[in-house]
């Protein structure tokens, strides 16, 4: 909730000390806003009486700006393309999509795709471990992805795009440095 400072400026000194005071429910902002008017109109405040104001506004200039490193963004949209690349390959081979268990497969696929790369593009470093994590056991299909090249040469074209666009997010994940994660 954002208080604007001319309102409060308008009240009473009267209506502003019960911004201030210790058990108010009062915005954080606003009691902050209470206290610099009522200094300015020349009240003064005791030490233990700023020192309780200044606990209950600590936090509002400690708003943490989150830094997304352009590599994040990067891997995003290259998390997207996979997904977008696994929608083609479903589209292409829409053969083996006839039971349930197939459909659930290849959707809950796609969405944890999609969903990498949305918490990729949001910075979260814990995404990198997991697409680490998945793409090793992923290598354990690499013969599979091999065998369906020869069988459907444009499914397996598309798989092996998408570990190659894999292998550039993860490098393009690692690459950031420590200090500039958010």
């Amino acid at each position: 909730m954002d208080t604007k400072k001319n309102v409060l400026e308008k009240m009473s000194s009267q209506e502003l000390e019960k911004y201030i005071k210790p058990n108010s429910k009062f915005v954080p902002q606003a009691v902050h806003y209470a206290y610099e008017i009522l200094q300015s109109r020349g009240r003064k405040f005791t030490d233990e009486e700023s020192a309780q104001i200044t606990s209950r506004t600590v936090d509002l200039g400690k708003k943490q700006e989150i830094i997304i490193h352009p590599n994040h963004t990067k891997a995003s949209h290259i998390m997207y393309l996979c997904g977008a690349l696994g929608i083609a390959g479903f589209i292409w081979s829409y053969d083996p999509f006839n039971s349930g268990l197939s459909i659930f497969v290849g959707t809950a696929t796609l969405a944890f795709i999609f969903g990498m790369g949305y918490l990729i593009g949001k910075g979260n470093e814990v995404v990198k471990y997991i697409l680490i994590i998945t793409f090793a056991l992923g290598l354990f299909g690499l013969p599979s992805i091999l065998t369906n090249l020869f069988i459907n040469p444009v499914l397996g074209i598309i798989s092996i795009i998408q570990t190659i666009l894999q292998i550039w997010v993860i490098i393009l994940l690692v690459r950031i440095p420590k200090n500039s994660q958010s």
